[in-house]
């Protein structure tokens, strides 16, 4: 079959984007033509990795899949494109979550909610990359629903190249407390500033909390979680990156005793993976998709008690025994994400539309 993918702007980084890539591999391993097609496209991505959307080879697919999680054109273009019609949803952030900081973000956010709602009825498949998210399509109308996750390429985080320079930094003594993500509301970052204040005073003073990450999607935002810095005293203990490239990714990884999510709100949450896949336990705070994509992996907890999360983090720190549990349950989860896996996933999938 000829397999076509949408995504509506293809990043370099972007998770959706990596998984659609790595999802056109698997097609073509299957025997499939298959190709993505973008709106935007970075000038650093060739027309190997993505094609424009204007080509008219878009809507030649004896399946299209639109992967979706924000507004554009391309909904309607979906909802007539010949052959079969697929949408793999990653989930819109609520608009609450950007009211008080991005009206802008917030009205956009309550258009791609809406315009989803569009496509029931319309496409013969809907798909969430968690559990969670298969409720939401089953809730707004879609009747034939599944989960396929994100293939994530974990590869980026257990492959090291050395950085002497950043490698002395991390391993000067604090324990490394890693967050890898965008630093937007609904990740709950003063949350972790939260937790940072209570751990350094209560549990042990020697710490560091990372986030690596950009800073600039959001910039109130970002500006409160700064001040938050300055009022807790946490100058000293905190560290926000930006956006680094792979090879810096890896290195935080590799030197992180333990990653952390205080999110509220995610459709998958790819460094959950990223963080099993490099061998560093996670603590994660049990809201929308995070427990379905750690399956009983990791330290979960709720309701959001932070005192609590201090001493769970200290657990998880110095306690040898309990780390080498749970990052051998972490390991057997990340099983599921496999490529094999995923591929005889697919196989299924698509053998269902047919």
């Amino acid at each position: 079959m000829i397999v076509n993918q949408w995504v509506p702007a293809a990043h370099s980084g972007d998770a959706v984007g990596d998984s659609a890539r790595r999802v056109r591999r698997m097609l073509r391993s299957l025997g499939h033509t298959a190709d993505l097609f973008a709106m935007q496209i970075d000038d650093d991505l060739s027309d190997d990795d993505v094609r424009p959307f204007q080509d008219p080879a878009a809507s030649r697919g004896d399946v299209t899949i639109l992967h979706y999680a924000i507004a554009s054109p391309m909904t309607a273009a979906l909802a007539t494109a010949p052959g079969r019609r697929v949408v793999q949803y990653h989930n819109v952030t609520p608009a609450e979550f950007f009211a008080p900081y991005d009206l802008g973000l917030s009205r956009l956010a309550t258009r791609s909610r809406d315009e989803l709602r569009s496509l029931a009825g319309h496409v013969d498949l809907a798909l969430g990359d968690s559990e969670y998210n298969r409720r939401e399509l089953e809730q707004i109308g879609f009747t034939s629903t599944g989960v396929f996750p994100i293939a994530v390429d974990t590869a980026r985080v257990t492959t090291l190249v050395r950085r002497p320079a950043l490698e002395a930094v991390l391993e000067d003594g604090p324990a490394n407390f890693l967050y890898v993500g965008r630093i937007v509301p609904n990740k709950k970052i003063e949350d972790h500033l939260r937790l940072a204040a209570l751990y350094s005073r209560y549990v042990d003073e020697d710490c560091r909390f990372i986030f690596v990450g950009r800073c600039d999607l959001v910039p109130r935002y970002y500006s409160m979680v700064r001040a938050l810095v300055t009022q807790y005293g946490l100058r000293d203990r905190v560290i926000f990156t930006g956006a680094v490239p792979d090879e810096e990714l890896a290195i935080y990884y590799q030197h992180a005793d333990v990653y952390i999510s205080l999110s509220e709100h995610e459709g998958f949450c790819v460094p959950l993976v990223e963080a099993m896949a490099a061998g560093v336990p996670v603590m994660a705070y049990a809201a929308s998709a995070v427990p379905d994509t750690l399956d009983g992996a990791g330290i979960q907890f709720a309701p959001k008690d932070l005192e609590l999360a201090a001493e769970l983090l200290g657990e998880l720190t110095f306690n040898d025994e309990l780390r080498a549990r749970v990052v051998a349950g972490q390991r057997q989860r990340l099983e599921r994400f496999s490529d094999d896996r995923l591929a005889r996933d697919l196989s299924a999938l698509l053998g269902s539309l047919s």
